[in-house]
């Protein structure tokens, strides 16, 4: 087994930046995160709707999840001969199908058809995305638009959530989705008309993933980054169903919760890339003890509202 790396080739740096495309190649990152977290703030409603449970409910999360791993491996390799311009269109494409699937799907069988359809892209977009935007400006402008295309996934992180448990409960998670399907279009439109092309002059570069794993620190490190983002996601996942259930939120009360969430990771996030750069062991090992502090802190005091805003936010 081997793990196909995209890596620029270093004559493709253009001297002018096409800023145009690295906002357009941003939106499609907020897009695709938006799109991937939904089903979080609409779980309840979706759950009752399709008359499924909610963990059920929850498995279209996980099924993307899924894709998008096995898709990133091998994106760079299947797709090493076509144009980037088209891969990415292509992307967007799936976005917007998988919404309208979704939007419209009458089980939950069609629903996780349509979620393997994000998978692809979001693994695919990530496998991507990197290399192509440093084909998008001057080398010494590489990190600024870098930052920008991975802004989406913070302010995605911030809205997409709590809009969407809003929203939903105004106009119903199948227009939600419906929306965005539109978002995806407005992706789309937006690459198609700023995105220059970009013929596969990349090279690939191959590297054995089973070596890795023969590496015990690799192995071990590997393992609990695993069941740490498992951890993470699990909570996330059925986080709305918890706050209705267990600490009887309302609408209200509930977007507020997941916004302060969104928030708090924002933070986080800016926070651990501070932390790492003092220690990777200690940001980890405290980022799993916080985890699990909070969530024997829900498990136990889920009723008392000011110690589920608390949790939720740490």
């Amino acid at each position: 087994m081997s793990l196909t790396t995209e890596v620029a080739d270093e004559v493709s740096s253009p001297t002018r930046p096409a800023w145009g495309a690295v906002f357009a190649m941003a939106f499609g990152v907020f897009s695709l995160i938006t799109a991937e977290f939904l089903p979080v703030s609409l779980l309840t409603p979706m759950a009752h709707s399709l008359g499924v449970s909610e963990g059920q409910a929850g498995q279209t999360v996980t099924i993307t999840a899924l894709v998008a791993l096995f898709t990133s491996l091998v994106t760079g390799s299947v797709t090493r001969r076509i144009d980037r311009r088209i891969v990415m269109l292509v992307f967007s494409l799936l976005l917007i199908a998988s919404a309208l699937m979704v939007a419209f799907a009458a089980d939950l069988t069609v629903i996780l058809l349509a979620r393997v359809l994000l998978g692809m892209a979001i693994g695919g977009f990530w496998t991507l995305s990197t290399a192509i935007t440093m084909r998008l400006v001057p080398t010494e402008q590489v990190p600024r638009a870098l930052s920008i295309v991975f802004s989406g996934i913070s302010l995605a992180t911030i809205i997409a959530t709590p809009l969407g448990s809003y929203l939903g409960g105004l106009v119903g998670w199948r227009n939600i989705f419906m929306l965005t399907a539109g978002l995806g279009t407005v992706a789309l439109l937006w690459q198609f008309f700023t995105l220059p092309a970009m013929p596969a002059e990349n090279k690939a570069r191959n590297g054995g993933v089973l070596a890795l794993l023969r590496i015990g620190v690799m192995r071990w490190g590997m393992l609990a980054v695993i069941m740490m983002f498992t951890g993470h996601f699990a909570f996330f996942t059925y986080l709305r169903p918890f706050l209705e259930s267990v600490a009887q939120l309302n609408l209200n009360q509930l977007s507020l919760v997941l916004l302060a969430f969104g928030v708090a990771n924002f933070f986080g996030t800016s926070l651990a890339g501070f932390l790492v750069t003092r220690s990777v062991s200690l940001t980890l090992s405290g980022m799993a003890l916080l985890m699990s502090v909070t969530a024997l802190l829900l498990v136990s005091f889920g009723d008392v509202s000011w110690m589920v805003g608390a949790g939720v936010a740490i």
